[in-house]
Order: structure tokens, then sequence, then C-alpha cells
């Protein structure tokens, strides 16, 4: 069973930022209503134009704040067709009971493949000999130029990109070591090492994997960066804020360090065309793209299939496994029966009176589940159809609910 409360033409989706065909495709197959842009909107853009609609896709670009939060009445979930949800005014959209969804796993390869490829350039200075070729300079040389096999490489954060550049690595015939936070499992003959510290004065190359925190901002500076080996390489694939430009711009040319490889930066031009300014620029055996660590047509494919899926699920059923800001619930559905989806605040004695409410009307439940977190409950409750609709109007009127509607 996949029917709604009312028809999923009527369902109204907007996908912005140009996210992939195949998302387009599967949400249509599903007889959606679909609207869609090729760019990121603004924050008055959302208000005045999607405030309506009730599921929003987005990328990177486009950030979801508490004032369009605010104004979206019929949103009930957002997906980020990405790894991150920095974007999203996470903690706003689920005091608001919107879901938020994104794909943690889709483009993993793809940066992984990226970030090894890097490797070899800057160990081979490729990309200045491939600069000086354009320009008709043939600079034949071995000086400073090195293989892989052999050196060690230092992953900070071990996590699905970070485990994935440790087996490519291994591959080559590097040595890895790692950071993270929290402990572990090595993969193949990786090391966990106890200190940022231990990994930055060990390696021989740097790759930072990690989310943008307060804790991560500017993690690598001239602190960090005077600890690493002298000839050693910086790689960072993962979020702009976690890297010092100023400091990093220093310790190339004073030659602490022989190259670094950068796809993101604390300031990105808005798109393409858009003119691009940095103190790396000109710099020596410096590789920069333009935030392309898992732009493949193989992973804006895996992405668009990943986040698509968890909507749909969403959408048809309540699920919210995978969801990054609410309670997960994936309750099977039951056979001639209506579902009361229910967002409460998270006090005691919510189940107490929903339940009170649902004896009083001599309803009878064949299925419920609730899940919670510090800041709310979810519930899912399948009850016999004679009287769910009194059911959901009661539940709405407590004042511990924040949404309530019967999904089918």
């Amino acid at each position: 069973m996949s029917r709604t409360s009312f028809p999923k033409q009527q369902i109204r989706i907007f996908l912005a930022e140009n996210i992939h065909p195949k998302a387009h495709e599967m949400l249509k197959e599903e007889g959606f209503y679909l609207e869609s842009s090729a760019k990121a909107l603004s924050e008055d853009e959302l208000v005045t134009k999607v405030k309506d609609f009730h599921v929003l896709g987005i990328r990177s670009k486009t950030k979801i704040t508490k004032k369009f939060l605010e104004s979206a009445d019929r949103l009930l979930t957002v997906g980020c067709f990405c790894i991150g949800t920095n974007q999203v005014d996470l903690n706003s959209a689920k005091r608001r009971g919107v879901t938020v969804f994104n794909a943690p796993f889709s483009n993993t390869r793809s940066v992984a493949e990226m970030v090894l490829a890097e490797i070899v350039m800057l160990a081979r200075r490729l990309g200045d000999k491939n600069t000086k070729l354009h320009r008709g300079n043939w600079e034949k040389s071995a000086e400073g130029c090195y293989e892989v096999r052999g050196k060690t490489l230092g992953i900070i954060g071990y996590g699905h990109i970070g485990s994935q550049v440790s087996v490519l690595a291994e591959a080559f015939g590097m040595r890895v070591c790692y950071y993270d936070i929290v402990t572990k499992m090595p993969i193949g003959n990786s090391r966990q090492m106890n200190r940022l510290e231990d990994v930055l004065k060990d390696a021989d190359f740097i790759t930072l994997h990690v989310p943008e925190t307060p804790q991560t901002k500017n993690m690598i500076s001239t602190a960090e960066l005077k600890t690493m080996k002298t000839g050693s390489f910086l790689i960072n694939a993962s979020r702009g804020t976690v890297v010092d430009l100023k400091a990093l711009s220093l310790a190339l040319k004073e030659k602490r360090l022989a190259g670094a490889a950068l796809d993101v930066f604390p300031e990105e031009p808005e798109g393409n065309g858009n003119p691009f300014v940095s103190e790396l620029q000109e710099q020596a055996n410096v590789i920069l793209t333009p935030h392309i660590g898992g732009s493949t047509e193989e992973a804006q494919v895996n992405i668009g299939m990943e986040v698509a899926t968890s909507l749909i699920r969403f959408i048809n059923n309540g699920s919210t496994t995978g969801s990054v800001n609410f309670p997960q619930v994936d309750l099977p559905i039951q056979r001639d029966s209506h579902r009361i989806l229910n967002v409460h605040k998270n006090v005691p004695g919510v189940l107490k009176d929903i339940n009170g409410i649902i004896s009083d009307l001599g309803a009878n439940i064949q299925a419920q589940y609730l899940s919670t977190d510090p800041d709310i409950g979810y519930l899912i409750v399948d009850l016999d159809q004679r009287v769910s609709e009194q059911v959901k109007e009661r539940i709405k009127s407590l004042p511990t609910s924040i949404r309530t509607r019967i999904l089918f």
C-alpha cells in the first residue's frame, strides 16, 4: 500500500540546484506534482516561491533558514541531495516537524578516488608540469618528485570517505594512520592514533574528512602546520572552514609544506562563471578544484536515487529511517487501517494522552511505534478506520503536538 490521504498529484515537490534527472524520474513515477529550478534559491525566493510546497529538494547552495521554515506551513520534509546538511537549520526544521534527509554514502567512492589522484599529482608535481607545458615551457626533471609507495598517509576523520581512502591508499602501497574523535575499527593495516598531533608528525600526506562544526573550524592552522613534517602535503576535500588558508599560504611560501590540494573553500562563488579569488592561486604545487569531489556521473545518479527513495518512503508510509534530525521510525503498513503520524514535544505523559484519546473514541490500535530524542517524539499509529479523523483532530489539539496528519 502506498496511497496517501489525498491524491498524489496534490503532493507538491520542488527540486532546486539542478538535481540529477534520476530523482525527477523517480518522483514523477510516484505521481507527485513536481517543479524544479536549475539554480540555488535565496531565502526570499524560497519564502515567495516554495512556501506552499510539501517537499523541497536542494543541494549545497540553498540555505534552509528559520525564517523560511516559519513561512512554509505545508512543508513536510527536505531532501539534501549531497552529503552535508550544514546548509539547513536542522533544529528549527525539527521543531517545525520537518524531517531532513541526505545522501551520506553515495559519493564516497568519487571523493576517495579524487584524493588518491591528488596524492599522486602532488608527489609528482603534475599540476605545475602540466601548466608549464601548456604555456610552452618544457621542463623534464625528477627533482622533488616521488613515488607514493612506502609513504605514510594520515587521515583525519575515519568515516565513510576516510575509510575508503584508507583502502585505496594501501592498494598503492602506502602506510596509513588515522585520527578520529571516536574509536573506529581499522581497515586493513591502518593504525588509529590517539592524538591529532601524532598523525600530523608521522604522515607524509594529510587528508581531511571531517564535518563542519565549531570544533573543526580552522582545525588546521599555524600550530598544526608547524607540527606537520617538513616537505609534507595537505589535502582538504571536506569543508572549506577546516583549514586556515592564510596560515597554509604562509607555510607553502616558506616551503615548510611541499604542496596542497583543496576542493573546498571558506567562501565559494554562487555559481559557474563567477570570479574566484584565493591567496593560494599561483603558488607552486597547489591544486585547486571547484568543489567537485563528489561530482561524477555515478555519484550524482546514486545521490538522486538515495535521497528520492528516502523522500518517497517518508511520503508514502511515514518512515524516517536515515533522517538526520528526527527519531528513526519505520513501521510496516497494516491492512485495512488508517495511519496517523504525530510529531510532539518530548515531555512526560504524551503517549498516555494520545492513547487515552484513542481509548475514549473506542478505536482499536493495530500497530504503534514511538521514538524520541531529547526534543521531540515521533509516533506512528495504525488504527481502524471508523474514527481516525476524530482521533487525528483530538491529537492535533493537544498542547504538546507539533504536527499531526492522517497519512492514509
